[in-house]
């Protein structure tokens, strides 16, 4: 198994839909986008970086808003349509014309449109413990989505979301990773205090929830989507808080090439909590040979 050796991973920048956006890479060849969540960043992919860093050129970038990457104080600047084009502006600066596209949670759903929008940019889709848009969509019109999707209604308010937080230094964010995980042990002090810096960067917080504060004015529509033909791998958390199993079933009516992998005893953070598994179930999708020990 590869180790996580940080200091072979380059942090460079890159200029795409008119935001400069900070990105840790690793190798060359074929280029690997991976795409983070809330309240994440660049460092949720810290276990997948190196163990992939072999056959491709894998990229993982803090999203705008977060981390080292612009902050628009616009909120309008933080819709579908503009993370799609940073997305686009990506794989193009980076001089691809396609890429693997490895995402979680909301970097999961910027990658199911940037997949309907632009499929020829996608040779595979890997998306973690995210439902498809469509069936998202279906499950906040049940009682029970709901009930999970509290926080979402909270994000809504001014101010408030931000406070809360931010208090206690910032022990909101430990309790969001350790208290969601069943692997308690998935998440060091030194994992859960570099979350909390990337947090606290000046303009974060709001940049983050800005997200949320716009996911009901959308525009965009999954019902004239084409079913997506690209292989399409699923890995999901079974012990997911945030978001019911059966928010995954009948994917399969919006993916033709659909594989779906689920971890028991495994929550939302699944790439961090299983990593062993996350890596050996991406490794055979995409028919990589067996890691060294």
């Amino acid at each position: 198994m590869a180790t996580s050796t940080q200091d072979n991973w380059q942090h460079e920048y890159i200029h795409s839909n008119g935001v400069k956006l900070h990105y840790v890479t690793q190798g060359e060849g074929p280029l690997m986008l991976m795409l983070h969540g809330f309240p994440e960043f660049w460092y949720s992919w810290r276990h997948q970086i190196p163990e992939f860093s072999p056959y491709f050129k894998v990229v993982a970038v803090d999203l705008r808003g977060y981390n080292n990457s612009d902050k628009p104080q616009e909120k309008s600047a933080y819709v579908m349509d503009e993370f799609i084009k940073d997305v686009e502006g990506i794989i193009t600066e980076l001089g691809y014309e396609k890429c693997i596209l490895v995402a979680h949670d909301w970097g999961g759903m910027i990658a199911w449109n940037f997949a309907h929008t632009h499929p020829q940019m996608v040779e595979k889709l890997i998306v973690l413990n995210i439902p498809h848009p469509t069936k998202l969509s279906q499950g906040l019109n049940t009682f029970r989505q709901l009930l999970r999707s509290w926080y979402i209604f909270f994000f809504q308010l001014p101010l408030l979301p931000e406070l809360y937080i931010k208090a206690a230094d910032y022990k909101m964010v430990e309790k969001v990773f350790k208290g969601m995980a069943i692997d308690k042990t998935a998440f060091t002090s030194e994992d859960i205090s570099i979350f909390k810096k990337a947090v606290a960067q000046p303009g974060a917080l709001t940049a983050m929830l800005n997200y949320y504060r716009n996911i009901f004015k959308s525009k965009r529509s999954t019902k004239n989507w084409q079913k997506l033909d690209m292989p399409t791998l699923m890995i999901w958390g079974e012990n997911d808080a945030a978001l019911g199993k059966e928010l995954t079933y009948g994917t399969q009516s919006y993916v033709n090439q659909l594989q779906i992998k689920y971890i028991s005893n495994c929550s939302h953070w699944v790439q961090q909590e299983k990593p062993q598994l996350v890596n050996q179930y991406i490794r055979e999708f995409l028919e990589l040979p067996s890691p060294i020990m």
